[in-house]
């Protein structure tokens, strides 16, 4: 008679890890409708946590909003956000909340994207969230703008270090932004541990939430006659050290605005004075 044994339980085997990090690419197409003048967004197309959603229209413009579908940029994370407003389109692009760069399994640096293309007569408006670098994370971030000669840009970049009660990661940034194949800005920073001074009186003296606003007309007319201070640069007096900026005139028909703050609601008042600022220029 053969017996049956019973067979031996084998032990589930550990599932292998991905690489490290994701690959994300979201990509965005506004385009006007030669009939009606409407711009309508024949390519809206979210990966990853990059999700695309499109909000109601404000008259002949069209609306974005940026959803995070989950964590991220975590460390070694690869996100990419492409923008394109084609010759007489209007493209408005915001988020529904803060991003915030955390840290991943192995350490490595995460990076994130922006590419904005805007054609003639055409206006982008690139207003997120801000950007929060929590403790731990490590973040590249790029933002490259190509603009057309009569082309109109409205970008508003805000980044607070570190959540409530924690240190910040590092956080680096670049911005470039080219008009008609010139360079108009071309600007980098560099905040958090391994970046020496930058919690200095000459850099951000105690404050963690840092922005900047820039407007580009199609006109080629230059900004305000002179710099308008923000906030305490001006003299203005407060208890709870409201922050400080500056609004400058830039060459090519621009403005552009940069601002201290002890926090992220503080620091968009001060970006708010400053589009108001930009208007009345």
């Amino acid at each position: 008679m053969t017996l049956a044994l019973p067979k031996q339980a084998v032990p589930p085997q550990p599932t292998a890890l991905p690489a490290a990090g994701l690959r994300a690419t979201a990509r965005i197409v506004a385009r006007c409708d030669d009939g009606s003048g409407t711009t309508r967004l024949p390519v809206l197309d979210g990966d990853g946590p990059l999700a695309l959603r499109r909000i109601r229209a404000h008259g002949d413009q069209a609306r974005v909003c940026v959803v995070g579908a989950m964590s991220a940029p975590l460390g070694g994370d690869r996100l990419r956000i492409e923008a394109t407003a084609e010759a007489g389109s209007t493209l408005h692009i915001t988020a529904a909340a803060a991003t915030v760069a955390l840290p991943g399994r192995t350490g490595e640096q995460a990076t994130y994207d922006v590419r904005l293309t805007v054609g003639d007569g055409a206006r982008l408006d690139w207003l997120p969230e801000p950007l929060i670098s929590a403790a731990g994370s490590d973040l590249r971030m790029t933002t490259t703008v190509e603009l057309a000669p009569t082309a109109r840009l409205v970008l508003r970049e805000e980044q607070v270090l570190g959540r409530s009660g924690e240190q910040t990661g590092t956080l680096r940034s670049r911005l470039t932004v080219r008009r008609a194949d010139r360079t108009l800005l071309d600007q980098e920073t560099a905040y958090g541990p391994g970046v020496p001074g930058w919690d200095t009186p000459a850099v951000l003296g105690g404050h963690r939430a840092v922005g900047q606003l820039l407007v580009v007309d199609r006109q080629g007319e230059s900004g305000p006659p002179e710099a308008l201070l923000l906030g305490a640069a001006a003299g203005e007096r407060s208890t709870d050290g409201a922050g400080q900026g500056v609004l400058a005139p830039l060459a090519g028909g621009a403005v552009l605005a940069t601002a201290l703050a002890p926090d992220a609601l503080r620091l968009r008042r001060l970006l708010d004075e400053a589009a108001r600022g930009a208007a009345a220029g």
